[in-house]
């Protein structure tokens, strides 16, 4: 059976549920409650296993908090036997626009500590990540209060909209594999 590691990159502890920063556990959440499935805590994290068409679909929210996620992927690929090009990243950025989502095979960490850690400690960034917006809208110096900021209302209300969206994403990932998802998440965000 082809098997598969979505991290979900996020801070545990409840004073950081439902920020901006937490979308990649808000998302695995979704996922989670979609298919009736529930979280058990393991090494390093949170982990689901989710069944998709014949596929084993992992997913982990790791408990080292986002700038030491790296311990957590490396230990749960080395465990799981998944190869790096299985594994799929879901993380913030405050670089898209609140909702927009970008799917890649490959990057720079982007100034994201979470996407850092894992390049440092992978010794690699070759590895693919979906990218979820949370907007900039904040003043000069105050992006760590933005990201690790609750969500507005007007945001809190499409959160739901955005999880499906992108759980569409992880599931052309699993299934067409990340070229393919790339054009079809890629594409869908760029109509009016």
């Amino acid at each position: 059976m082809d098997r598969f590691l979505i991290v979900g990159l996020g801070n545990p502890g409840s004073e950081y549920v439902n920020t901006r920063h937490n979308i990649g556990f808000t998302l695995l959440d979704h996922i989670a409650d979609s298919c009736g499935g529930s979280f058990s805590t393991v090494r390093y994290g949170d982990l689901l296993e989710w069944r998709l068409k014949g596929r084993s679909v992992l997913l982990l929210k790791p408990s080292t908090f986002m700038n030491l996620s790296g311990k957590a992927v490396r230990y749960h690929l080395k465990e799981s036997g998944i190869p790096l090009e299985r594994l799929l990243v879901v993380t913030d950025d405050v670089a898209l626009p609140f909702g927009k989502r970008r799917l890649r095979s490959k990057g720079s960490d982007g100034g994201h500590n979470g996407l850092k850690d894992i390049i440092a400690i992978m010794g690699r960034s070759d590895f693919s990540r979906l990218r979820i917006g949370i907007g900039n809208d904040y003043p000069k110096g105050r992006q760590s209060d933005f990201v690790l900021g609750q969500w507005t209302e007007g945001e809190a209300a499409e959160i739901n909209t955005i999880c499906a969206s992108s759980t569409s994403c992880i599931e052309q990932f699993v299934l067409a594999g990340v070229q393919l998802a790339m054009t079809g998440c890629n594409k869908s965000e760029e109509r009016p």
